[in-house]
């Protein structure tokens, strides 16, 4: 594989990052930073990391691996001479070890004072709980997020590690990086950017933080607007045992819902609230009329703000998504377009998911001008895979 800079084709373009590989938020980030353009090279430690690589892990896409034993001075040195012609550096390890490794902020700063440093942890770099483990669904139980997940009174439901890891960790990390990067083409100089998942998410949650702070919100599941608390904005049963959703909201769109369901003069009014658990009782006996792709059928392309809950493999084929092209296929694999999209410079995939940790060492490190590849690699302090 030849690898060349500035191939990409997005607003990035030009940009160069260096990513000291990690698992989930991190490599997100850094996808969408080479998805948008950016040249990423992505150092890992010989032999990876659990749920890190393979040629389907497709948050590794867009970039060059390249295996380094962070462990040896002489690996530290490369990395500073990564650093020295980047504009950012990602790492998601726990608070201190890239200091102890020689590659912290003040290190890369000495040798790229303009470098902007994208730090992506769960507690933060600091505070009682920086140094210890945890996982998405641990960041997302302590601000509050979590409790109020699920339609389910009795416990709350996580949904995989979307809300923590990228909704509150890898989109505020790239906020940040995008947010430094301004500010030091001004400045000439970089910053750290603590991106901590706890605090990502205690601000993707501001609307619910209002609404407690107005007094007219309940602390429990299934009992307010947007929590499967009113009936015409929640999860119904198909014939079929399939599910639809529906978001109802506004008097309109309620009134569509109703006349769609054949449900006009039966159904209560939207706003009589003691009579919501007869509402709710027409919807349930109505949805399980009819099969999903019937319901499907019926109210697509309407403005009752009805939509069928399908698998993703059945996503890959919504009409929808396949006119804007949302997900399209790269490298043998179907897989999300970037996003978002651009009128002039627009984001393209270029490469796919490496293979191996350290699978284009070689070629990648004599791209972004590194001395010696070859001794480097005899000597263990780089690896081919």
């Amino acid at each position: 594989m030849t690898i060349e800079l500035g191939q990409g084709t997005g607003p990035l373009r030009g940009l160069k990052v260096v990513e000291i590989a990690g698992i989930g938020p991190g490599p997100h980030a850094c996808m969408i930073l080479a998805d948008l353009g950016a040249d990423v090279i992505r150092v890992e430690r010989p032999g990876g990391q659990l749920l890190a690589g393979g040629a389907t892990m497709l948050l590794n896409r867009g970039r060059p691996s390249v295996a380094l034993n962070l462990k040896d001075p002489e690996a530290t040195k490369v990395v500073l001479e990564l650093v020295r012609d980047a504009d950012v550096l990602v790492e998601g390890l726990r608070p201190g070890v890239c200091e102890r490794l020689g590659i912290g902020p003040e290190q890369c700063a000495e040798v790229n004072p303009r470098l902007v440093y994208g730090r992506m942890t769960g507690w933060g770099q600091d505070g009682p709980l920086a140094q210890a483990a945890g996982h998405d669904m641990n960041y997302i139980a302590i601000t509050g997020a979590l409790f109020g997940l699920g339609q389910d009174k009795s416990r709350p439901h996580f949904p995989g590690n979307l809300v923590g890891d990228f909704g509150g960790g890898s989109t505020y990390l790239v906020i940040g990086i995008l947010a430094a990067v301004l500010e030091a083409k001004i400045s000439g100089r970089g910053q750290v950017v603590d991106a901590a998942i706890v605090d990502g998410t205690a601000h993707l949650n501001a609307m619910t933080n209002a609404f407690v702070a107005s007094g007219g919100y309940r602390e429990e599941r299934a009992a307010n607007l947007l929590d499967g608390g009113v009936p015409f904005y929640d999860v119904y049963e198909t014939s079929d045992g399939r599910h639809m959703s529906v978001g109802a909201l506004e008097g309109q769109f309620f009134a569509e819902l109703v006349r769609l369901l054949g449900l006009e003069g039966r159904c209560p009014g939207q706003h009589e609230l003691d009579r919501y658990d007869e509402m709710r009782a027409l919807f349930v006996e109505t949805f399980r009329s009819r099969t999903q792709a019937e319901w499907i059928e019926l109210f697509e392309g309407t403005d009752a703000c009805v939509a069928g809950i399908v698998p993703m493999s059945e996503a890959l084929t919504h009409p929808h998504l396949v006119a804007r092209e949302t997900f399209v296929e790269a490298h043998g694999m179907v897989q999300p377009q970037p996003a978002p999209r651009f009128s002039r410079t627009r984001a393209t995939i270029t490469t796919p998911p490496s293979r191996a940790a350290g699978e284009h060492t070689r070629e990648a490190l004599a791209a972004w001008g590194v001395d010696d590849v070859e001794g480097l690699l005899e000597r263990g302090v780089a690896v081919q895979a």
